[in-house]
């Protein structure tokens, strides 16, 4: 059995969810994910150690990732849960999949990537792993996992959980929280929290953009 529930911010465009399900919580609006387009993992690693999903790596670099979390948790080898988180997702969100620590496993790959695509995900983050990385490392979806294998979910169709809170590498996540990727990695924000966080994030890399002309402007051989 599936239990699925809406995006955050209300059901998807095209009708209601499955099942009734009524909408859950507001994601962060597009004035916060606007304000964060700059914001650097290892800055917000300054101020908090909350939401940082440490262990991950991007598929390819340079990696830049930022949108609204939609969840998926994968019992077991059962990956059917993805196909109908795919049906949910708008553009600008992020797909969010627990793989209930199976970690030699791949739930994620080259024709999922070409859904998403299709569908302007902006991202993948998963604690699992993936595969067909050839074709993943070429292609414009940031994708964060534990790395690689030929091991992979199977279509059985039992059961599985869309737009609930889950774990990865440690940290929970819920529907609708902001997710911020870059090469040194990834945080999962609730919409509060990244508020709160927005305004000290902000003035510290102001500061260092400052200090960083400074040394530009001694030493302009090292910035070319």
């Amino acid at each position: 059995m599936y239990d699925i529930q809406p995006r955050a911010g209300g059901a998807p465009a095209g009708g209601a969810p499955p099942g009734g399900a009524k909408p859950s919580a507001d994601g962060p609006c597009e004035r916060l994910i606007e304000r964060y387009a700059e914001v650097a993992t290892s800055t917000l690693g300054h101020f908090t150690d909350i939401g940082a999903i440490v262990g991950l790596e991007p598929v390819r670099r340079p990696s830049r990732l930022l949108g609204t979390a939609v969840t998926v948790r994968l019992p077991h080898l059962d990956g059917g849960a993805i196909r109908r988180a795919l049906g949910l997702v708008r553009p600008g969100d992020v797909l969010v999949i627990d793989v209930s620590g199976d970690e030699t496993r791949a739930c994620w790959g080259e024709l999922r990537a070409y859904a998403a695509l299709e569908r302007g995900l902006a991202g993948v983050v998963t604690s699992g792993r993936v595969t067909d990385v050839g074709v993943l490392s070429r292609l414009d979806l940031p994708v964060y996992s534990r790395g690689v294998s030929p091991l992979t979910t199977r279509a059985m169709e039992l059961e599985g959980e869309v737009n609930r809170a889950v774990s990865i590498a440690g940290v929970s996540v819920s529907p609708g929280d902001l997710i911020v990727g870059d090469d040194d990695g990834v945080f999962a924000l609730s919409p509060a929290r990244a508020e709160a966080l927005l305004g000290p994030v902000l003035d510290k890399q102001a500061k260092e953009a400052a200090r960083r002309d400074e040394v530009r402007a001694r030493h302009p051989e090292w910035f070319r």
